[in-house]
């Protein structure tokens, strides 16, 4: 297979790029560094302001499925356009705050724009456009997303010192609305015409039964929950578990940086593989790196080497599971209902998203990094359990649709 893709492809990447690395920078990513600069202004206690990012958690995972339907029939573009809509009217919220009641409004809508902009929205939009490229694609495209926060975070710090935090959501919003807005509605290629029939949109790539389509959605939502729950639970954590393992902070911090690039080498190398690429394969190899990582910590006596080891194993196992979770949809339903599925998974995942780092907080907060690391080794256990599960449940329709 050739490395270059189509010029529609490219295209597409181009504008979902920029309109994912604004819609991540001006949402989840923002508090990192305004939280604390707005909390004193407001009134309100750290804890309270960093709970917008679980309100935008929970009502991105609460919308999953109004936005599969939306996918289903109104097609990427114009979900994404409304996205772009609905965040521009929570930034502008958060800019005019002046207490609890607004603040928690505007996480209400940018959480709902989260939920219609970010992610799989924009990995249907993919599809739409991708045909049998959409794999490399979408690691493409996610190659650049996992940039978000090193991009925005001086964008931010920058603008706050010059204009201030509410001018600076100002100019977040006027982003959402005259970048993101006109890019979804005018800049994206057209959507793959598929044959009359629908044939091309609705083969799905495993020939499922009903029952047992269902039977895999479950097996994959299980096991990208838990995978999701461990990585958004241990992200917070990672320098605090770091350093009670017995890494002095300049090393911990030098770990933690580490983990980022290694996870986007992870999604580099399904980049390279595209096509070729095996998403159940992915996740298999994912869950074991992490339940590697995880288990190595608990059975050797702490060093730098045995740190060094575990950033290695973990990051590039997390970064793998972060891209098997958009593409394993992909794998067992057809293009036509990727968007439907992608959205309907995005409840439980967010909702995981959304406690994971309470959850983890409190287990190293009263238990120690050993309880902590044990527990993320169970977890990761359980996930590779349900990955293999639905391999088992593949191999099986594919030879028995090989015999009829």
């Amino acid at each position: 297979m050739s490395r270059s893709i189509a010029p529609r492809s490219a295209q597409t990447v181009a504008v979902l790029a920029v309109t994912q690395l604004i819609g991540w920078g001006t949402s989840f990513d923002m508090l990192g560094v305004m939280g604390r600069v707005v909390a004193p202004d407001l009134g309100l206690p750290n804890e309270v302001i960093f709970a917008g990012l679980s309100i935008m958690m929970i009502v991105s995972a609460l919308s999953g499925p109004t936005t599969g339907r939306m996918l289903d029939r109104h097609g990427a573009a114009r979900v994404l356009a409304v996205a772009s809509i609905t965040f521009t009217i929570g930034l502008l919220l958060l800019a005019t705050a002046q207490g609890i009641i607004l603040y928690v409004l505007a996480w209400i809508a940018i959480g709902t724009g989260g939920a219609f902009g970010l992610s799989a929205p924009a990995y249907t939009a993919v599809v739409e456009r991708a045909g049998p490229d959409s794999k490399r694609v979408i690691a493409i495209l996610m190659l650049f997303t996992g940039l978000s926060s090193a991009l925005f975070w001086p964008i931010l710090s920058l603008l706050n010192a010059t204009v201030g935090w509410r001018m600076t959501f100002l100019v977040c919003a006027a982003l959402q609305f005259f970048v993101c807005l006109p890019l979804h509605l005018f800049a994206l290629p057209k959507p793959i015409a598929f044959a009359a029939d629908g044939t091309t949109a609705q083969e799905a790539p495993v020939p499922l039964s009903p029952s047992g389509q269902r039977k895999a959605f479950l097996l994959i939502a299980a096991a990208t929950t838990i995978s999701t729950f461990v990585t958004f639970g241990v992200s917070p954590s990672l320098l605090e578990i770091l350093r009670q393992s017995g890494a002095s902070p300049a090393l911990a911090l030098q770990l933690g940086s580490a983990r980022g690039v290694i996870g986007i080498s992870a999604r580099f190398l399904d980049m390279l593989l595209g096509r070729r690429g095996n998403p159940i394969l992915s996740a298999a190899m994912g869950a074991t790196l992490m339940v590697s990582s995880f288990l190595m910590m608990l059975v050797r006596p702490p060093s730098t080497p045995l740190l060094i080891s575990f950033i290695l194993l973990y990051g590039f196992g997390s970064g793998v599971m972060t891209v098997a979770r958009a593409l394993l949809p992909l794998a067992l339903f057809s293009p036509r209902e990727f968007g439907l599925q992608s959205a309907r998974l995005s409840l439980p995942q967010n909702l995981a998203n959304a406690i994971a780092p309470v959850v983890f907080t409190a287990i190293l907060d009263r238990a120690g990094a050993g309880t902590a690391i044990a527990t993320c080794a169970a977890l990761a256990v359980v996930s590779l359990g349900f990955v293999l599960m639905l391999a088992a449940q593949v191999k099986a329709a594919t030879r028995l649709c090989a015999q009829t």
